[in-house]
């Protein structure tokens, strides 16, 4: 028989010898001074980019978030608030979307840029607390996390956190080390761009704060100016958001009391369970696959079969380690802590509907506070290993990703929220506009669930108007709506349209009325077909 075709042990020996060179590579890319910025900035760039193809062809049959919509909106406008939250995520959307168009692509690849940059941070985190090899590990791990990945598709306030509580826990740690004002001024202003994000940020603000006064070396960091110079710092940085605060009545304050505010105590408690489980589901993942990669250190195979236990004990150890930075770490435990069981306390005594969503945020520290454990020893295979695993599941998700979104849309075929024609809607009511008036759609009302994908679709980009609702964003007014006209559009199955209907009734009493049906085809496939009120009203004379 002939041997040709078998490869040669030379051949073999070249390619074991390529797979150890490129393994030593990326292990000393990680942790060269030199090199492991560039490396760890060139994996963000690459998952930013793989995971938006991801997101495009996952949500293919699907229009975008409406919080995406809403956050397009406010965008269009710098103001130093938007109703319901503080203006930093408009603002985000607004820069993005100077450059980006209003596509869909455009949404997934602003959310990815923005997880990635959250990766970044992490990793930053990571080198104050444990060194390069570990602080890799970390970054690699936060890439599985699905926060940064299948849950990170929608841009809106929540995700953005993912940037700023980062940038103040960073801000936190730096202060804490080096303690002078110039490390002062960093925290507080880091503190105020993470309450530009969304008030939630408190619980971090918080959670610091007691981590300051907590820790044994309490005493030398609050005798120390950075402290107290940062609490200026964020105050005065604030000023302007607070004035418009108060000029809009504390409207943010109403909203979240109106809408998070729950009576039934069974409920409190499904939805802090709810809450509590799915966050700690999404973890599991990252720290199963990291175990794995340790696990997978050679010679895993001869401990396989010899001694299996071997494979877990080997990466514990007893004694000093010098790759951990005891005092950063218990910063970060105690955080972490603090966060990951205040809120959903805090929604029991309080009765908050939790939001399952809130813990977007909150969660970016525990593969650091794992990794930092000192009794773990992180061998340098373990980083050729998670990397290897990120890129093979990364990958099969890309070339997966058509037949998933086709199976996802056949099982959910009547579902209007996520599969309702909303675009087609946008886009069909701007003709009309134009063919009655050969002007310049301005204002849509509704509600938000309605109203923001027509701001978004919509050539004319016109702004939202929420007429029964108390938290304006501030974008237009009823002068405006007088003055223009508008398309008022309402899901017909709402319970809140006879009021909408007496709102126009009383704004627009001649306006024209009809109902308008949408459907959306995909790859030849029908999805759930939607009617909607519509109501004409054209511009005051």
């Amino acid at each position: 028989m002939s041997t040709t075709s078998l490869p040669s042990s030379r051949t073999r020996a070249k390619t074991r010898l390529s797979y150890d060179r490129f393994r030593a590579f990326l292990v000393a890319c990680a942790v060269r001074p030199e090199a492991r910025l560039w490396l760890v900035i060139q994996f963000a760039l690459l998952h930013a980019v793989l995971w938006t193809f991801i997101l495009i062809n996952l949500k293919a049959a699907q229009d975008v978030h409406m919080d995406v919509a809403e956050a397009w909106g406010w965008g269009q406008k710098f103001l130093w608030g938007y109703g319901k939250h503080p203006p930093l995520s408009g603002w985000v959307a607004g820069l993005w979307f100077a450059v980006f168009p209003a596509a869909d692509w455009a949404t997934y690849a602003l959310a990815m840029a923005t997880v990635s940059i959250g990766m970044v941070l992490c990793w930053l985190i990571a080198l104050r607390v444990v060194d390069a090899r570990r602080a890799f590990l970390v970054a690699v791990m936060i890439a599985l996390y699905p926060i940064f990945n299948f849950k990170g598709f929608k841009y809106n306030p929540d995700l953005l956190q993912l940037v700023t509580l980062p940038l103040l826990v960073l801000a936190y740690l730096n202060a804490f080390e080096k303690r002078s004002w110039q490390s002062g001024i960093l925290l507080g202003l880091a503190g105020a761009l993470a309450l530009m994000t969304k008030y939630w940020v408190l619980t971090m603000i918080g959670a610091i704060g007691l981590a300051a006064l907590i820790h044994p070396n309490r005493l030398r960091f609050l005798s120390s100016p950075a402290p107290w110079v940062a609490i200026a710092t964020m105050v005065a940085a604030m000023i302007p958001h607070i004035v418009w605060l108060a000029d809009a009545h504390f409207v943010p304050l109403t909203y979240a009391g109106d809408t998070y505010s729950l009576q039934d105590k069974s409920q409190v408690h499904q939805l802090v369970a709810g809450y509590v489980l799915h966050n700690f589901a999404l973890l599991a993942l990252p720290v199963a696959l990291a175990a794995l990669a340790m696990a997978l250190v050679p010679p895993w195979v001869k401990l396989l079969l010899r001694a299996p236990l071997r494979i877990v004990t080997r990466a514990w150890s007893r004694g000093a380690n010098a790759g951990v930075n005891v005092s950063q770490a218990l910063n970060v435990w105690i955080i972490q802590l603090i966060v990951a069981f205040g809120p959903p306390l805090g929604a029991l005594v309080f009765s908050i509907y939790m939001k399952t969503d809130w813990g977007i945020s909150l969660f970016f520290l525990v593969p650091l506070a794992l990794v930092a454990i000192p009794t773990l020893r992180v061998q340098s295979a373990a980083l050729f290993n998670i990397a290897a695993i990120w890129l093979v599941l990364s990958a099969a998700t890309l070339a997966a990703s058509p037949l998933i979104a086709a199976r996802e849309m056949e099982a959910n075929a009547g579902n209007t929220a996520t599969y309702g024609a909303r675009s087609e809607l946008a886009r069909k009511l701007t003709q009309e506009w134009h063919m009655r008036f050969a002007s310049r759609w301005a204002v849509v009302a509704g509600t938000m669930e309605s109203i923001q994908p027509m701001v978004f679709y919509s050539p004319d980009h016109p702004a939202a108007f929420t007429p029964n609702e108390p938290w304006s964003s501030g974008l237009t007014s009823l002068d405006d709506v007088k003055r223009y006209g508008f398309i008022g559009v309402f899901d017909p199955t709402d319970g809140r349209l006879p009021g909408f209907e007496k709102w126009v009734s009383e704004v627009a009493p001649n306006a024209e009325r009809m109902v308008m049906s949408t459907r959306r085809f995909t790859s030849g496939k029908a999805g759930p077909s939607m009617s909607w009120n519509v109501y004409i009203a054209p511009p005051g004379k």
